[in-house]
């Protein structure tokens, strides 16, 4: 049997076990399914467990997988669409700005926090997530700089060359400190002012960063570059840059950019931060964490920092599980390498589990701000502009039902990714099976985790 019948029997055993659960009627849940939800549990935990048996035991190969072409554009035209594209997204963040500190403050009929937040952060998400990472062509602060850089004539690096030495951890705590604490655990994106406010000093970081280091300094301590190229790697359909200057668009199998490892512990964090904090935002409106978070402030007699304090301590558990998979995977294979050295390498096949829970969490949330845009843009216009609805086809069977295809789908991608990883590096089909065995079962745990999650009933902030 060839590796495309294998890969889609096993997507097909997903949906096949998640029918089990269609209509469980609960009225304060997120959805309403027949039968318990343990056997959703159970059968989606099964397809990705049985997926990885299938692999191991087949020898399954992936080496012969490759991308097709679909298309491509010139150098001129590539040009021309980077160029507007660069000039439409400065216009953007300059709108942000003067919007978010002078004009309306409701969060629903302001440009900046009706932009920021889902269209822009999640949004150019899910574009990466399909099509690769466009940040390079819209990211304001290297626009900025390349201006800055033109004036001068050559390329401004201050201070010197980018330190090696700090790898992506500037990146690193960007991210955690923008997506994972003031996105998701502050007013922060609910109030105009405070959105320009942050959007204007993260600005200021990047340009100050690359006058001092050179343009490494945006590739390697912008959170946004780093997280959206991270997720292009599960792109399917992929966009490469050609040497005179054109790009090339190509189909290919969405754990295609996963099975190389990344270079240090500081993107293996950035990896792992992606995952828990898509997940910790989904469990912040769930009543086990609302339970959970006053038991902890009326206990230490402290505010709503305590949130802040949780979302640390579930990122350090999550470091310190993926650490330990990493270990006791060298102990199964009597591997003398580093526990490093593992954990980089089979770092990228998680991304697939991120990519699909950020699509599930996040679609919604995106297309309809994205539709309210529309009337947040008609004044400007000169005409009064109702919000588009773009989730008018949306009913709750069909958002459940995309639910668990992109969750359980995302994890098959992912075990699919780590079986080829230990295929490649171990010497024996035997050793790469042991090897793929931590890995399956921390995915199997993740894949109930983030069902559980979704199923809870959603409750206020």
């Amino acid at each position: 049997m060839r590796w495309h019948v294998r890969i889609s029997s096993a997507v097909m055993s997903a949906v096949l076990f998640s029918g089990v659960a269609s209509a469980h009627g609960v009225g304060g849940t997120r959805f309403d399914a027949p039968l318990p939800l343990s056997l959703l549990f159970v059968g989606a935990g099964a397809t990705v467990g049985l997926t990885a048996v299938w692999l191991g035991a087949t020898g399954t190969r992936l080496d012969g997988v490759r991308a097709r072409r679909l298309a491509s554009l010139s150098p001129k035209t590539a040009t021309a669409l980077r160029g507007v594209a660069r000039v439409a997204f400065l216009v953007a963040f300059v709108w942000v700005l003067y919007a978010g500190l002078f004009g309306k403050q409701v969060r629903a009929e302001n440009f900046a926090t009706v932009f920021v937040w889902p269209v822009w952060i999640r949004g150019v998400g899910l574009v990466a997530v399909l099509f690769g990472s466009p940040w390079r062509a819209l990211s304001p602060w290297l626009t900025v700089y390349d201006g800055l850089a033109w004036l001068e004539g050559t390329d401004v690096s201050l201070v010197g060359a980018y330190p090696s030495r700090l790898g992506e951890w500037p990146a690193v705590f960007g991210f955690v400190a923008g997506i994972g604490i003031v996105e998701n655990l502050t007013v922060i994106p609910r109030s105009p002012r405070l959105t320009a406010t942050v959007v204007a000093a993260y600005a200021l970081v990047m340009v100050a960063g690359g006058l001092c280091f050179g343009r490494e300094w945006f590739r390697r301590a912008d959170a946004l570059d780093v997280l959206y190229r991270l997720f292009g790697r599960v792109a399917p359909v992929a966009a490469t840059r050609d040497a005179d200057g054109g790009i090339r668009f190509e189909l290919r199998a969405p754990w295609h950019g996963t099975t190389d490892g990344v270079s240090d512990l500081s993107v293996t964090a950035f990896v792992v931060a992606t995952v828990y904090t898509v997940s910790f935002d989904g469990f912040t409106s769930t009543s086990e964490y609302q339970t959970i978070l006053f038991d902890v402030r009326e206990a230490l007699g402290v505010g709503p920092v305590v949130s802040v304090g949780l979302y640390a301590v579930g990122f350090v558990g999550f470091l310190v599980a993926f650490a330990l998979v990493a270990a006791t995977t060298d102990r199964l294979v009597g591997n003398s390498e580093s526990w490093r050295t593992t954990a980089c390498a089979f770092a990228p096949t998680v991304l697939p589990i991120a990519v699909a829970y950020e699509l599930a969490h996040n679609y919604p949330y995106v297309l309809r701000n994205a539709g309210q845009l529309a009337a947040v843009l008609g004044p400007y216009l000169g005409s009064a502009t109702d919000a588009i609805e773009p989730l008018w086809w949306l009913s709750l069977p069909a958002f459940w039902w995309s639910q668990i295809l992109l969750i359980v789908g995302g994890h098959v991608v992912a075990v699919v990714a780590s079986h080829e990883v230990a295929r490649r590096r171990y010497a024996t089909r035997s050793l790469a099976r042991r090897a793929h065995l931590p890995l399956t079962a921390l995915m199997i745990g993740y894949t109930v985790l983030s069902l559980w999650i979704v199923s809870r009933p959603v409750v206020a902030g």
